[in-house]
C-alpha cells in the first residue's frame, strides 16, 4: 500500500503531476460541455490538482479522498486562493455507505488502478450520478507491472476493451477513450520507458 499521507506535502512540487492534471482537464473540457450549473465529484482528489483548472467551468465540486494528509494540503490551497465552490470530505466509497448527494459529473485521475474491485466502484459512480450524468476516468493503459513495481498491490493498468465492458455492465453508455498523456519513467537498465494513459468518458444510461 502506498502511503499517500507522507507524500502529500511534496505532491504539488512534481511538475509531471501538474502537467498530467492540466492535460486531463483540457481533455475533459474538450469532451464534455461543462457549465456552471453542474455539480461534480472529484474522487481520489489528492491535493486537488485536477479540480483547480476546472473550478471556474463548474458550479460546485465535492472533493473526496481517503488520505487525510492530501486533504490537509487541499484545504490550505482552497483557503489561500479563496475558492468558494469546493467542498472537501474524507471518504472511501469502497468501504463506506454511499452518500445521499448526487452529481452531474464524476471524475477520477490515476485512482482506479488503486481500487481492488473495479466493477463495484463503477457501480458506485453510476449510483451517485444524476440521470444522463457523465463519468471521466483517467488511468494507465495495461502494462506489465513496471510502473509501480510488481510488489505493489494495484491493477497494472487497464485494457480499454475490458474496462469498457465493465463500464457497460455497470450501466454506462457512449463510452469513449482517448490517449491524453504519457508518463516517462526511468528503467533499472538506465534508460526510460513511456507509459501511455487514457481518458475514458461515459454517460449514465
Amino acid at each position: 500500500m502506498i502511503d499517500f499521507d507522507s507524500k502529500a506535502r511534496l505532491w504539488d512540487g512534481n511538475p509531471v503531476f501538474q502537467d498530467r492534471a492540466n492535460k486531463i482537464a483540457a481533455a475533459m473540457q474538450a469532451a464534455i460541455p461543462l457549465n456552471t450549473n453542474m455539480r461534480a465529484l472529484d474522487y481520489g482528489c489528492g491535493t486537488g490538482m485536477l479540480s483547480f483548472p476546472l473550478k471556474d467551468a463548474l458550479g460546485h465540486i465535492t472533493l473526496k479522498d481517503s488520505s487525510a494528509g492530501m486533504l490537509e494540503v487541499l484545504r490550505e490551497k482552497i483557503a489561500a486562493l479563496g475558492v468558494s465552490n469546493m467542498t472537501v470530505r474524507q471518504a472511501d466509497l469502497s468501504s463506506q455507505p454511499l452518500p445521499e448527494e448526487r452529481y452531474d459529473l464524476i471524475y477520477t485521475s490515476m485512482v482506479l488502478h488503486h481500487i481492488p474491485d473495479t466493477a463495484a466502484i463503477l457501480a458506485a459512480f453510476r449510483a451517485l450520478l444524476n440521470p444522463g450524468g457523465r463519468l471521466c476516468v483517467a488511468d494507465l493503459d495495461q502494462e506489465d507491472g513496471s510502473f509501480h513495481g510488481i510488489e505493489v498491490d494495484v491493477h497494472h493498468g487497464f485494457a480499454r476493451e475490458e474496462l469498457a465492458r465493465l463500464a457497460t455492465a455497470a450501466g454506462f453508455a457512449d463510452i469513449d477513450f482517448s490517449t491524453v498523456f504519457e508518463i516517462i519513467k526511468d528503467t533499472p537498465e538506465g534508460g526510460t520507458r513511456g507509459f501511455p494513459a487514457f481518458l475514458m468518458v461515459a454517460r449514465k444510461r
